[in-house]
């Protein structure tokens, strides 16, 4: 098919009555999209903790441990007696 068919085909689809839609149809769509808008909230909240408790996680470690700190040196012995 080339490009003059392939338009040709869809002016024809785009002039025709569109297919009656189901009567129940509205009601399974609205019910399947209010369950996905749900699911997504509770996804969002959960992520959205799990971040907050890794922050706070590492602020706590980072407080406990203080990394930034350099460790006293235990290689040389002290020197005192000179």
């Amino acid at each position: 098919m080339n490009l003059p068919e392939r338009e040709a085909a869809v002016r024809r689809m785009l002039e025709q009555a569109p297919p009656p839609v189901p009567p129940d149809l509205y009601a399974d769509v609205v019910r399947r999209g209010g369950r996905m808008l749900r699911r997504r909230t509770v996804a969002r909240r959960l992520m959205w903790l799990l971040l907050f408790a890794a922050a706070v996680a590492f602020i706590v470690w980072a407080s406990m441990a203080r990394p930034w700190v350099e460790p006293p040196s235990e290689t040389t012995p002290p020197l005192t007696g000179w």
